[in-house]
């Protein structure tokens, strides 16, 4: 290799890890983490965990707060659905949700944002936007953004992802929320966290944050080690769950099962999120179709003593 191109390419990898750093998605300094603050997080429910009980959306609130959960997670369908039948409005969420001190760490959106044909893209982008202004009337700050339209695609140009990803994040910063890329690992692009760091890294905005999910690295095929490179800072929600010993081809959403019911490494995960910063929510996402028979108010104190129970052996530890 000429000197040249030892020079080329020493700066193109300090240029990297500059973009890095400056998006703090790589972690640097995790000893440092570790010591500085002891465990801490807050409990969330996604509402997908008790959808089966086909409860109004405000039942749902109610079911989670009674639990003593301080986070919901809803399905942006089911608060459009119960407003647009009349059985509440955007004000009266936001007073229930109060009522029992439950935040908005996030909801759950499908617009095709990251598609390649202009015209649908276009669309996606105006169905989160009014996504992200349905969510700020009810009190929340955050959105998730899976790879929606582009779960079958296997040449997804990841740079033009990045640059999509960019053009989100300055709607979030228009409409006060913030889209956090999601990990899906069913789809055939950003179903690994490599590919969810590339995209999240090269946007170059400072907003850029991840939203991964203990199933879905599993599913995608990433090593539950690749966490370790990864800043706690820019993750603000962490789906929790477990899943049983099947393999990844197999597995699906609805095996999922409480965290510490199955194989996953629930400790491992939320060691490294803590060393690495994260001081975040837990939510419990689930489909399972088990639970869904049981009675909702019993599936969310289960859920949120299993996801206590995890933290509390990390904090004997």
């Amino acid at each position: 290799m000429s000197e040249f191109n030892r020079l080329n390419r020493r700066q193109l990898l300090l240029q990297s890890a500059g973009a890095a750093a400056a998006a703090g998605l790589l972690q640097t300094s995790t000893s440092q983490a570790a010591i500085a603050q002891e465990p801490r997080f807050r409990f969330c429910m996604n509402t997908s965990t008790i959808r089966g009980q086909e409860l109004s959306f405000l039942q749902k609130i109610d079911v989670i707060g009674r639990a003593g959960y301080d986070g919901i997670e809803p399905w942006i369908g089911e608060i459009r659905e119960s407003v647009e039948k009349g059985e509440c409005t955007p004000a009266d969420i936001r007073r229930r949700l109060s009522d029992h001190n439950l935040k908005v760490e996030s909801a759950i959106g499908f617009a095709r944002w990251i598609v390649d044909d202009d015209s649908e893209r276009a669309k996606g982008f105006e169905e989160m936007k009014r996504d992200m202004e349905l969510i700020r009337e009810i009190g929340g700050t955050r959105i998730a953004a899976p790879p929606v339209g582009a779960t079958d695609q296997t040449d997804l140009d990841l740079q033009k992802a990045a640059e999509r990803y960019h053009a989100l994040l300055e709607l979030g910063v228009q409409t006060g929320i913030t889209p956090q890329l999601e990990l899906w690992g069913f789809s055939k692009s950003l179903s690994r966290l490599g590919e969810l760091m590339y995209v999240a890294v090269e946007s170059g905005h400072p907003d850029a944050c991840l939203l991964p999910d203990v199933y879905h690295i599993y599913k995608g095929g990433s090593p539950f080690t690749g966490l370790e490179l990864v800043s706690g800072k820019p993750i603000y929600v962490m789906h929790m769950n477990d899943y049983p010993d099947i393999a990844r081809s197999k597995i699906g959403d609805a095996d999922r099962v409480y965290p510490g019911d199955g194989v996953a490494p629930i400790d491992e995960v939320l060691s490294t999120l803590v060393a690495n910063g994260f001081r975040g929510a837990l939510s419990l996402e689930l489909f399972n179709r088990d639970y869904w028979q049981q009675d909702a108010n019993e599936v969310a104190r289960k859920g949120l003593a299993k996801m206590k129970e995890s933290v509390n052996r990390l904090s004997a530890d």
